[in-house]
């Protein structure tokens, strides 16, 4: 049995699950979230804790069990704490700002300034002009919008210029060699 599959999925208080059929819907104090569980994987209520069951021991099952639990329990946190990706910009010039709740102006040694609007969920901090923060409920749309903005520019192996996450190594490569 998987293990990860197996753990029970504890509820904290203020936060409601709803399970209709194939849909599991949770709301908290920063929102609700949906998804749609696939296969034959059920998901059941006792009490305060969230029980992900799968029917055999067919491969897709297995596949599916401890994916399902992993999806719901991140719902769980989405609702209650969120999730935060935190960039980190290097290189000469480059910079990001701010402009409003919702968008952020990226100079990433381009002629023109990059401006990226968050989508539905989604809030963008700039603590420092090189640090930018992407908040939000759903895991998932957090991290793809991260994606997508260390994709602008993402980080070079000979200067390490670009985007990239918070911690993230970079290989470095040698450069030329003198003669």
């Amino acid at each position: 049995m998987s293990r990860v599959g197996r753990a029970p999925i504890a509820v904290p208080s203020g936060v409601k699950v709803a399970i209709d059929g194939r849909s599991v819907s949770v709301t908290g104090p920063r929102g609700s979230l949906s998804h749609e569980v696939v296969g034959d994987i059920t998901v059941r209520q006792e009490g305060d804790v969230l029980v992900v069951e799968r029917p055999d021991d067919q491969r897709r099952n297995r596949e599916l069990h401890g994916l399902t639990r992993t999806l719901v329990n991140n719902m769980v946190v989405g609702v209650t704490s969120g999730f935060a990706k935190d960039l980190e910009i290097s290189g000469v010039g480059y910079r990001a700002t701010q402009k409003g709740q919702d968008a952020i102006e990226l100079a990433l040694g381009f002629s023109h300034t990059v401006t990226v609007q968050a989508p539905e969920g989604v809030s963008f901090e700039v603590p420092a002009p090189t640090r930018i923060t992407v908040r939000g409920n759903d895991k998932q749309v957090v991290g793809e919008v991260a994606a997508k903005i260390r994709k602008l520019r993402p980080p070079e192996p000979y200067k390490g210029k670009g985007v990239r996450y918070a911690g993230e190594v970079v290989r470095r490569k040698a450069g030329k060699a003198a003669k």
